[in-house]
């Protein structure tokens, strides 16, 4: 179900990322580059953050950076930047890992698949396999049993 939604394209490994701005500027760019996501909608991401601060780091080590549907969602999909050294969004449950970008075209689509979301993060194990991959291969590997 998972790589439905987050196929190894949508997957990116990185060491270390300058800062917290940069890190969903490299999640949302396969999302761009397919289409399935509006350069707006990676802005409503940073304006909602500077106002009401880091709201979609979810858990230790995640972010699932997110906006709605009508600030430039045009798909329902996922993309995922694991980043190995993590990085602080001013969140207390920096550093994040994980950059998890969800986009949904409506409000009631993407139920499904934030539950398998859900359900891979609520094993810490998941998140530690994920973080220690070292190749896009292995997180698809996790992945394809959710």
């Amino acid at each position: 179900m998972l790589n439905q939604y987050l196929p190894p394209s949508h997957i990116q490994i990185i060491e270390q990322v300058a800062d917290w701005q940069s890190a969903v500027k490299i999640s949302a760019e396969p999302l761009l580059q397919e289409g399935l996501i509006e350069p707006r909608y990676v802005e409503h991401i940073f304006a909602a953050h500077n106002e009401i601060g880091p709201y979609y780091v979810i858990a230790p080590q995640i972010a699932m950076p997110h906006s709605r549907p009508e600030n430039g969602a045009l798909a329902q999909a996922l993309s995922l930047v694991v980043i190995k050294q993590g990085i602080d969004f001013g969140s207390e449950n920096d550093p994040v890992k994980l950059v998890l970008m969800l986009t949904a075209k409506d409000n009631h689509s993407h139920i499904e698949m934030l539950s398998a979301v859900a359900e891979l993060f609520s094993d810490e194990e998941n998140i530690e396999k994920i973080i220690q991959s070292s190749s896009v291969a292995e997180i698809s590997d996790i992945l394809a049993t959710y």
